[in-house]
């Protein structure tokens, strides 16, 4: 019987998704699972998203370019120009979803061998994407006790190498939460000049930062503006997970060459999603406000609530709708998988990612859970209601 690849078999399972059937027998038996394992937002997406698919005329739903439809390059250019990031259309490669575009970036960016530098704990699928190019994830941990603070820089030198190649960072941070300030981004610009190293920025969840401070690109800094390369998607801004439309931007003009033969390997990103996104974009100041307002709600309610129960601390996060939390068991997989096949309170469990697959050290974020605060607040209470009392029943509670 042929076997599998080495690579299939040593790419790590989603610490988001892999619980799913687990999560789906509870519901099988009835229960009510509070899913807070996945950055699915439950709120509507912009009525433009859905006036746009209504005014598709009948014809041909043919390829579109590789780079992506002009008119979507055009108006993202013109959104990043509303937080003061100058890029052109030219600079804009548009991806399907998020996913791809590290995909794209890591395999025109990277040799097999290659390395990247960047803080733990961090997206579980940028561990997969590096597995899939073959090249390897340094990681710099960051630490709960101080929020999950970028670490002092002297850290990134120490593990820089000849097949150091970039630095990755996701601002606002998921799974944590965190949001690097201007004065930690331009330290790591300081690194990335002296070393002759990439600056990679996942950006998606630059419309949710909890702060008085305008939101700092990395495509601000200056002096390294041929080696930044940002990652984008409207899933999160706009709710639309489902179109799957993300996007590369760099002013490196050889690097986006050598995106393109791999985006035009995989011929083009989804016309739908592309025409949607298009419109989303347009859509007005108050449903932005209204989004923003009510997950800063969720993230003051559920960071409150997180913290009342016995044994458990999470710090407040800055960004995204994400926050890691350190629970008083053993092991946190083993609690979250019990939640899902023995445990049951008034008919309903809870469902969470836990931590340690965001994180590369051995044994780092065994205890630690990442929690999605994307479900209404009457949800999230029930939610910490059914915790509470899991963690109260849970048999594998850490010996004071």
């Amino acid at each position: 019987m042929p076997q599998v690849s080495k690579r299939g078999q040593d790419m790590a399972a989603s610490p988001i998704r892999k619980l799913v059937p687990l999560a789906n027998g509870a519901r099988a038996r009835g229960l009510k699972v509070y899913g807070l394992n996945i950055g699915q937002p439950d709120l509507p997406s912009p009525p433009e998203a859905f006036e746009a698919l209504k005014k598709i005329e009948p014809g041909v739903l043919a390829y579109s370019p590789s780079e992506g439809i002009k008119p979507l390059r055009d108006k993202m250019a013109e959104y990043y120009h509303r937080f003061g990031i100058d890029v052109t259309p030219e600079d804009i490669i548009v991806t399907t979803g998020g996913s791809e575009a590290l995909l794209l970036l890591f395999e025109a960016a990277l040799d097999p061998g290659d390395e990247i530098i960047m803080p733990e704990p961090a997206y579980a699928n940028y561990m997969g994407f590096a597995h899939m190019a073959g090249a390897k994830i340094v990681t710099v941990k960051s630490n709960i006790e101080n929020g999950f603070a970028l670490p002092p820089v002297e850290e990134f030198e120490k593990l820089i190498t000849p097949r150091t190649k970039a630095i990755l960072i996701c601002n606002p941070n998921n799974p944590t939460g965190y949001l690097y300030s201007r004065e930690e981004l331009e330290q790591l610009r300081d690194i990335v000049k002296k070393h002759d190293l990439y600056l990679f920025a996942d950006e998606v969840y630059r419309e949710y930062c909890y702060t008085e401070e305008p939101y700092f690109s990395a495509l601000q800094l200056k002096g390294v503006e041929d080696r930044v390369v940002v990652v984008d998607s409207v899933s999160k801004r706009y709710s639309e997970c489902g179109i799957r439309i993300g996007a590369i931007v760099t002013r490196d003009e050889k690097l986006r060459q050598a995106i393109m033969k791999f985006a035009q390997a995989r011929l083009s990103p989804p016309l739908l999603g592309q025409l949607v996104a298009l419109a989303s974009i347009d859509t007005t100041a108050e449903y932005m406000k209204e989004s923003y307002d009510e997950y800063l709600a969720r993230r003051n309610f559920m960071i409150e609530g997180i913290n009342k129960i016995p044994g458990c601390f999470t710090p407040m996060p800055k960004g995204a709708f994400y926050t890691v939390v350190r629970l008083p068991v053993e092991d946190a997989e083993d609690f979250v998988k019990w939640c899902l096949t023995d445990f049951e309170k008034d008919g309903a469990t809870v469902f969470m990612a836990p931590a340690a697959g965001f994180y590369s050290t051995p044994g780092a974020g065994k205890d630690e859970v990442r929690v999605a605060y994307v479900l209404k607040k009457e949800d999230l209470a029930k939610a910490l209601e059914v915790l509470e009392a899991a963690l109260a029943a849970y048999p594998g509670k850490k010996k004071a």
